[in-house]
């Protein structure tokens, strides 16, 4: 510049009017250099000043966490309060869970005006965190002076944003009318319970405008100071658009860029932070100038809703001072899954940090309020103001779902001239770890060298963040991430439990029961135990499994009352309490029951109709029976119970061929069981097995599965394929009853199959052998996952096509065992299983070695199976391995029916040798 105004002089021609504007531009360019150069100097000024009250801070935040780390071993657990109001809320688990392992001693009552432990602890400092919950709320307002809170004392309600945020009159906000004069985006009536429900936006932007949104999103924002205003929100929320109505629980941010693209989504991010900032930084403002204390560690969750129409700038259209999930879907249990892992986020966000400064920190305070507490102006930083900008610098460090809403480093502006407030240091310090945030981006390998470093399994650290289930199951011992074990118990009337495990890391994949397993389940819960496998799997091919646990879950008998003096006898056919009534033309429940004083003979047939029998103390009450004494009663007659000496006589060179599913194994198992007195041998087997020496090598025992569900729809073998194979598998076969063929399932069967029966065994020659028909039964009643699953009309169906299956069963000379009449009146007394269609189940009794000629006896024992099952069923079991155990099958039902088996099958005493 000097240069060519030294050449412009230089030349005649050179005018006194362009010398003068040459050295204005001269003059002009010198001060702006002078002004850049001093603002960068006082710039990299404020920079190093924040680098030391960082450093400061840090060094204040070590010392502090020493001397609490040393009064916690001297003094006891600190003490928590939970106030669940009217109603009991399902998060009071999650508080309670929460809050002991960080080290907290809960109380739990409804209202503070019940609490004996609030009553005399209120006066003094002793307890350190009181948790209203929504329905206590006006308690809490009503009981806690909050300006006379101690230190230590921690709250989750703040008073100030209750009052902005309340409803004055038809859903104006309190706060509205005096911040008419300000540019809020906000509707005036944006609170109370008028504005739950809000027309969908419609899009108002021109063609030409750029991508924008047309949505309804909720925001969940934690505000943790009111005056100064610091707040975070948290990065889940819920989103309404036109493709999903209702809500879906989304990460905000991969919201924005899945709509609007990557430089756009900042860009509304940065709309949603504006527009909430600035309403609540109009409430501290408003805060500010009314007179009154405050509660220092206070803090509160509210529920921003905001309305895109066609732009990226929203506008608040309700505003609800709790945390609420109305807009997400219908289903409770996706609510209180979104609902927990938020108040877990906001626990574990703010109960680490410290909730007082210790006396060994008394000359780092003093250097920090000589240096940066304004003692140069009007008045230095009080210890409580130190202490809330030590927890704000720590927020910013904690790794959390929370992120930085207010103070905004990209709308504030700091001044590096005394005196400094504090307004003026919490945005130096978010400003210093947001500049460190920016570093570390920039610092990113790119995607190509990010591939190459990343390593061959994503799943770091294979552990779960938390298991949620409904209805919610208290696990012993509680959760903890490293636990892998865990039992549960629900009452009788629990059949289902919903589960959903979330992982710590959301590289990590749950699967449910096996690797191909969903994420998410509803599990039916038989009667006794029940397990449920929880694999935490690597995203990559083949999910690779990294961890196991294991939720076993017990389930309560029904409630027995033992009968000690009069009773009354009840009977029912369908379901005692009437949920789900197959024949609705008759009676449910139970009803009073006439015994016949003359004796009854026995039954003519395996299928007479029946009811269970119950005594009670009065058949208005179910509650009142002793419900260990039921018991099937045909009417008009009675099932023999065949004797062993007499079953073992029975059987006696007989074979006995089972066909069907595992309904009829379990039937199979149990006869086994009765003949040999011990049952020896057992597994889930979805092959064709072989006994071929039991009831000391006279009885031989047959079994094949069917249908072979597994298998595509090509490969299965069909059932005239499947009872050939059967029948030549077991022979030598006898034309006669000596030869028993019991088929049946628990939904499979037709009428159709049982003409392939009499078809085959004409064809074979097998035709007087005799034939058991096992009909259909309860099953598939509940939604579980991955099976399908009956409604009540398909239910009642089943129940009409069952007599058709009976009918058709005698006309053709065949046995029946009507199991679904039996399984119809208990349908909720299921044992394990997905299809909740098993009422046997067989446990391992305490293995030992049996005496001399038992144990020749068992290992001579020849079990043959054959055929491939799938992979995630069939048990093959080891013979050398079992050789020394013995199993039980147990299940009332199914020995009720199994023993009419029995009974039609020795229909009668007979003499040794009368065969």
């Amino acid at each position: 510049m000097r240069r060519l105004l030294r050449m412009l002089l230089r030349r005649r021609v050179c005018t006194g009017p362009l010398v003068l504007l040459l050295a204005l531009l001269l003059l002009c360019y010198q001060t702006l250099m002078v002004d850049r150069n001093q603002e960068r100097s006082e710039s990299q000024e404020v920079l190093m000043e924040t680098r030391r009250l960082v450093s400061a801070l840090e060094a204040l935040q070590e010392q502090t966490q020493a001397w609490f780390s040393s009064q916690r071993r001297l003094h006891r657990r600190r003490q928590a309060m939970v106030l669940t109001g009217r109603l009991s809320d399902t998060e009071v688990g999650l508080q309670q869970r929460v809050l002991q392992q960080m080290d907290y001693e809960v109380h739990v009552s409804r209202f503070a005006e019940t609490s004996r432990f609030w009553r005399t602890q209120h006066g003094g400092g002793g307890w350190s965190l009181l948790l209203c919950l929504s329905t206590s709320e006006r308690s809490c307002l009503r009981r806690i002076s909050f300006s006379h809170l101690q230190q230590h004392q921690m709250v989750n309600l703040l008073p100030e944003l209750m009052e902005a945020f309340s409803d004055v009159a038809g859903g104006l906000c309190h706060v509205y009318p005096q911040l008419t004069g300000s540019d809020l985006l906000m509707k005036p009536h944006s609170c109370g319970s008028s504005n739950q429900n809000h027309p969908f936006p419609q899009d108002r932007r021109s063609p030409d405008r750029s991508p924008a949104l047309v949505a309804l999103v909720n925001v969940f924002v934690l505000v943790t100071s009111v005056t100064p205003l610091t707040s975070f929100m948290h990065d889940v929320s819920v989103v309404m658009t036109h493709e999903n109505a209702p809500g879906q629980q989304v990460k905000i941010r991969a919201f924005l860029v899945q709509q609007l693209g990557a430089s756009t989504s900042q860009q509304a991010l940065l709309q949603i932070q504006r527009v909430i900032g600035s309403v609540l930084q109009a409430v501290s403002t408003n805060q500010e100038q009314e007179a009154g204390g405050r509660c220092l560690l206070c803090f509160q969750l509210l529920t921003f809703t905001l309305m895109f129409s066609g732009s990226i700038t929203p506008v608040i259209v309700q505003v609800d001072t709790e945390l609420s999930l109305r807009a997400l879907s219908d289903d409770s249990f996706s609510r209180q899954i979104t609902k927990d892992r938020i108040l877990e986020d906001t626990l574990r966000f703010l109960l680490p940090l410290p909730t007082h400064l210790g006396p060994e920190a008394h000359l780092s305070l003093e250097s920090l309020r000589q240096q940066y507490g304004g003692c140069r102006g009007t008045r230095c930083l009080s210890q409580e103001e130190l202490l809330l900008l030590l927890r704000f610098q720590q927020q910013l460090k904690i790794p959390s779902a929370f992120q930085l809403l207010y103070p905004s480093t990209s709308s504030s502006s700091s001044s590096s001239s005394p005196p400094l407030n504090l307004s003026s240091l919490l945005l130096r310090v978010s400003r210093h770890y947001e500049l460190q945030r920016s570093s570390r981006e920039l610092d990113k390998p790119t995607n190509q060298q990010s591939a190459s470093l990343k390593p061959a399994g994503s799943c770091v650290d294979p552990h779960l963040r938390q298991i949620y289930t409904d209805p919610p199951l208290i696990l012993t011992p509680p959760f903890s991430p490293t636990l892998k074990e865990y039992r549960a118990e629900v009452p009788f009337d629990t059949v289902t439990v919903r589960i959903r495990p979330e992982p710590v890391s959301s590289t990590c994949v749950i699967h449910l029961d096996n690797q191909r397993g969903p994420r998410t389940a509803n599990f039916p819960v038989g009667l006794g135990n029940s397990r449920i496998s929880i694999l935490v799997t690597d995203a990559a091919e083949p999910h690779p499994v990294m961890t196991v646990y294991t939720v076993n879950v017990f389930r309560e008998a029904r409630p027995s009352l033992p009968m000690f003096g009069d009773h009354v006898t009840c009977s029912f056919l369908q379901v005692k309490d009437c949920g789900l009534q197959v024949q609705p033309a008759l009676s449910c429940g139970l009803q009073p029951h006439v015994t016949s004083q003359s004796p009854a003979p026995p039954c003519g047939s395996g299928h007479v109709p029946g009811r269970w029998v119950v005594p009670c103390l009065s058949c208005s009450d179910n509650r009142t029976c002793d419900w260990r004494e039921v018991t099937w009663q045909p009417d008009g007659c009675y099932h023999p119970l065949v004797e062993r000496p007499l079953l073992e006589d029975c059987m006696r060179d007989r074979k006995v061929l089972f066909m069907g599913d595992s309904t009829n194994r379990g039937m199979m198992y149990f006869l086994m069981e009765r003949v040999n007195s011990s049952l020896e041998d057992w597994g889930k087997a979805h092959d064709m097995l072989l006994y071929q020496n039991l009831n000391r090598g006279r009885t031989h025992v047959s079994y094949s599965y069917y249908p072979r569900f597994w298998l595509e729809q090509n490969q299965r073998p069909t059932f005239r394929e499947a009872l050939l194979q059967l029948l030549n598998r077991s022979r030598p076969l006898e034309n006669s009853n000596q030869t028993v063929l019991v088929v049946g399932g628990v939904q499979w069967l037709n009428t159709v199959h049982l003409r392939t029966v009499q078809e085959v065994l004409d064809r074979e020659s097998l035709s007087e052998i005799l034939v058991v028909v096992k009909s259909l039964g309860m099953g598939f009643h509940l939604p579980v996952d991955g099976i399908r699953s009956l409604s009540l009309l398909e239910i009642r169906n089943l129940f009409l096509e069952n007599g058709k299956i009976v009918s058709t069963a005698r006309r053709l000379g065949y046995e029946v065992i009507d199991t679904f009449s039996i399984t119809m009146g208990r349908y909720k007394e299921f044992l394990q299983g997905r299809c909740a269609c098993h009422f046997h189940e067989v446990e391992k009794l305490q293995s030992s070695r049996p005496p001399g000629n038992m144990a020749s006896a068992r290992e001579k024992t020849r079990t043959t199976r054959t055929g491939p099952g799938p992979s995630s069923q069939s048990t093959v079991l080891d013979a050398e391995q079992e050789v020394r155990s013995t199993f039980h099958v147990r299940g009332a039902v199914n020995q009720v029916y199994s023993e009419i088996l029995l009974s039609r099958l020795c229909p009668e005493p007979r003499g040794t040798g009368s065969r």
